[in-house]
């Protein structure tokens, strides 16, 4: 038995991402889709980034946590749309990737999206201490503790992403065929023979999960709940504005967690869906969380949205 895992193992060197070959059928519009989403998301991101790092009016901790979501956004894009736009301009017709770069591209992707999850919940708790707890808001949100935060946010998924694709590299796999157009630890599992390795890795995943993506969501809802509540009961140009600086987050973290949700669906459903059928989540994955976080918070957010139009102008005059 151990002979036959060890062969198992060696054999499986590579895997094909059929999701991603698929999109070679209509190859000149697919990568001039995918240039320009790229193009596009990288600069918008770039641009509220720059703006909250140069204005020292964007100079607080909300704006810390926007800048850090757009980041990863940003950094998640460069794993996916480099990948895409590399193999759909070589023209191969089977889309192979090492074992340790599948991992590797997962690694970036989940990591990067529990994050994501946490710095909403850390925007939330920055939001539900501003309008509940306002005398105590600048005692307890310093820049020593927003920094603590960040790194929380980014450290603690990275652990626990980095335990979760070291176990999946132990997997003998059995299968070589992913219907995605990139990589992730659960696709990655279930290539494996099963057994205890496998049922390990799943069990892990599910931990992963509910400490960065599960948990912090549910400290979101909590959150804004106790924001909504306090707004009932103030008066209205308080509830006015509380909820108009809440709006902006609410709607990437619901972007998020539609993305996830349809993501987490479509993997229940993928070994009864068609092969065609069952790219299409992945690609709004990609698609739809990086597109719109930095159409969210540079045209909802005033602070923002003030200096991007004066930045745009500029360029239209010059």
């Amino acid at each position: 038995m151990t002979s036959a895992g060890f062969n198992v193992t060696s054999a499986v060197t590579s895997l094909t991402l059929e999701g991603l070959a698929q999109l070679s059928e209509h190859r000149s519009l697919w990568f001039a889709l995918f240039l320009s989403l790229y193009v596009f998301v990288l600069s918008a991101d770039s641009l509220v980034v720059y703006l909250i790092c140069s204005q020292r009016t964007l100079h607080r901790p909300m704006f810390a946590f926007v800048a850090a979501v757009l980041l990863n956004s940003a950094a998640a894009s460069t794993s996916v749309y480099t990948k895409l736009l590399s193999e759909l301009m070589s023209g191969h017709g089977v889309v192979q990737v090492s074992r340790s770069g599948c991992l590797g591209q997962a690694f970036v992707l989940m990591s990067l999206g529990g994050s994501s999850f946490m710095l909403l919940s850390a925007m939330a708790f920055d939001r539900y201490l501003s309008i509940c707890r306002p005398l105590r808001y600048a005692a307890l949100v310093t820049p020593a503790a927003v920094a603590a935060l960040l790194l929380l946010c980014w450290l603690l998924p990275a652990a626990m992403v980095g335990g979760a694709v070291l176990l999946a590299s132990r997997l003998p796999l059995c299968r070589s065929r992913l219907s995605r157009i990139y990589c992730d630890v659960y696709s990655f599992v279930s290539l494996s023979c099963g057994g205890g390795a496998t049922l390990l890795s799943e069990v892990y995943g599910l931990i992963t999960a509910a400490l960065t993506v599960f948990f912090p969501a549910a400290f979101v809802l909590f959150s804004y709940g106790r924001v909504l509540s306090v707004c009932l009961r103030s008066s209205r140009s308080f509830s006015s504005k509380a909820l108009h600086t809440c709006l902006p987050h609410l709607l990437v973290f619901f972007n998020y967690s539609l993305s996830t949700s349809f993501e987490l669906l479509q993997r229940r459903l993928q070994a009864r869906s068609e092969p065609a059928a069952s790219i299409l989540p992945s690609v709004l994955m990609v698609v739809v969380p990086t597109v719109l976080n930095p159409v969210v918070y540079g045209l909802k957010v005033n602070e923002i949205y003030r200096h991007v139009k004066r930045v745009l102008g500029c360029q239209r005059a010059a």
